[in-house]
């Protein structure tokens, strides 16, 4: 049923093509240099140690976060991962997980407390975060390639646009979520709004908040083989060259070190989520 027209693809085409483009190319080429220089400085870090010490770091984390069990499953996984020579895409991988999970936290710690605190900004926070994680996520790779090109900018920024909603949404629930009369003992004893928030707020919303960064987290590895369709290297890129040539053995053993890592940084996250809990419980 067609009873009138909206012209919508020819108005954003015309807004990109003869606004976006010609006056912001500036910055977004910025952007695109600062991002780049900080994944490749974080992908060279994790290559340029030696994979053994890089599989003890891990395996202590694991060990002191999660547990013994943990820590035996993150040496078979860092074993498999060198095995099968997938230890370079799986770094580059991490790289940009750590990266993407950097910006989602940076940016949605700070929304989420403003949403927490404030009901203007809670109404306009809302809708956006659940347009971006309604809009189908082919759909974000459009505007990245666009504005940043190919390669691992255009992949962490479509990563960060999937991803950064829950860092915003579970931190605004856990710092709404601290009891009322804690809140109201805190400022009876005259601390201000930043000593609320740094002393109380925030130490007893961490449990909460480390929830929302083990999601990010998670949510930025589901999108490594998405995002190796605009040129992000990883281990991605492996599954994606495994499609392409109908390569079942290479499909199978870079999908498995995607799950290795997935199940390593979400157990760690998890401990430390459990461990600060723990923590706030005695205190």
């Amino acid at each position: 049923m067609n009873y009138f027209h909206l012209p919508l693809e020819d108005w954003t085409n015309d807004f990109v093509d003869n606004w976006l483009l010609p006056v912001m190319s500036g910055v977004f080429d910025s952007i695109s240099g600062l991002l780049s220089s900080f994944i490749n400085a974080v992908t060279d870090l994790l290559i340029v140690i030696p994979p053994e010490v890089m599989a003890i770091i891990f395996i202590i984390f694991a060990w002191r976060l999660a547990g013994k069990g943990t820590a035996i499953f993150t040496l078979i996984g860092f074993l498999y991962l060198g095995s099968v020579d997938m230890w370079p895409e799986a770094m580059q991988t991490l790289a940009i997980v750590i990266v993407s999970t950097i910006l989602s936290v940076l940016v949605g710690v700070p929304v989420g407390i403003l949403s927490a605190t404030n009901r203007i900004v809670d109404s306009i926070v809302r809708p956006i975060l659940d347009f971006m994680q309604t809009l189908p996520i082919f759909v974000y790779l459009i505007p990245a390639i666009l504005l940043f090109g190919l390669g691992g900018v255009p992949a962490v920024i479509a990563t960060f646009v999937f991803a950064a909603p829950p860092a915003v949404r579970m931190t605004s629930l856990g710092i709404k979520q601290v009891p009322e009369e804690v809140v109201e003992a805190s400022k009876a004893f005259g601390t201000t709004s930043w000593q609320l928030l740094r002393k109380v707020q925030l130490p007893l919303a961490t449990p909460t908040i480390m929830a929302g960064v083990n999601q990010t987290i998670m949510l930025s590895l589901s999108m490594a083989v998405v995002a190796s369709m605009i040129g992000a290297p990883g281990l991605g890129s492996a599954v994606l060259k495994g499609i392409s040539t109908v390569n079942v053995g290479l499909g199978l053993t870079s999908g498995l070190a995607i799950v290795v890592l997935a199940i390593v940084l979400d157990r760690i996250t998890q401990g430390f989520g459990r461990k600060t809990e723990i923590e706030k419980e005695r205190a």
